[in-house]
């Protein structure tokens, strides 16, 4: 199978001197094309650095990060930054739309950034927003919508350039249950299509249901467990939610 993400003695540094911290401390990973990993582990434990070192939001201080084969820790700024508009998709707790913008104004934006047409990044957008269930929403800001309907149209933002990695942070941490479910029923058509994700999360619902579970303690991996496929799926994850 062929690998998507691979790391190696991954390390990031914050601070100078006696103050300086290590957030990943000489990591080594490994995400084949198609699975789904969870990354758990409390709060300040490097999680979130990890997902800025892989989608290249930040430099490591030492190590390498390589997307499907090549080396993008050396990339320059601009090349590094085609490289996320084109091959990386980023889920946010925060969702981080522009608020001038509407819903599918908001998708439309990184496939224009990539070069597509107005008509090809509008037509893509339609289809997605199709997909997470908002096309009656599409010409909303997202001041007008609710927080899972402003998850679901990052969502579909993060898939518009069709990449090879989806990393999310948290993406449903600011969700009530309702909301939770409507993001995690996306996922895991994803995750049927063979999409490459990558999910941080606190929820053991959720992670318990991912292919593979990481868990991490100050900046280091403390276990990596290859999780028994039960068919379940990310809903199986999350019985018990609804009650």
């Amino acid at each position: 199978m062929n690998v998507v993400v691979r790391v190696r003695g991954l390390v990031k540094e914050h601070g100078q001197g006696q103050s300086r911290v290590r957030a990943v401390d000489a990591v080594d990973l490994e995400v084949p094309q198609g699975q789904t990993l969870a990354v758990m582990g409390p709060s300040g434990c490097g999680k979130s650095t990890l997902l800025h070192l892989l989608g290249g939001l930040e430099r490591p201080t030492d190590g390498e990060v390589w997307l499907a084969g090549r080396r993008v820790d050396t990339l320059t700024e601009r090349a590094l930054a085609r490289l996320r508009r084109r091959s990386i998709g980023f889920v946010f707790q925060a969702f981080h739309l522009v608020e001038e913008l509407s819903a599918a104004e908001n998708v439309e934006l990184p496939a224009l950034l990539a070069g597509c047409s107005r008509r090809e990044a509008r037509r893509r957008a339609g289809d997605l927003l199709e997909r997470v269930g908002l096309t009656a929403r599409a010409r909303h800001l997202p001041s007008e919508l609710s927080g899972g309907q402003r998850q679901r149209v990052a969502i579909a933002r993060a898939l518009v350039n069709e990449p090879l990695v989806v990393l999310a942070d948290e993406p449903t941490g600011n969700l009530d249950t309702a909301a939770t479910l409507d993001v995690l029923r996306i996922f895991e058509d994803l995750r049927a299509e063979g999409q490459t994700l990558v999910i941080v999360t606190h929820d053991e619902r959720v992670a318990a249901s991912a292919d593979r579970l990481v868990s991490m303690r100050d900046g280091m991996f403390v276990d990596d467990t290859r999780l028994a496929g039960t068919g379940t799926g990310w809903l199986g994850g999350l019985i018990g939610l609804e009650g």
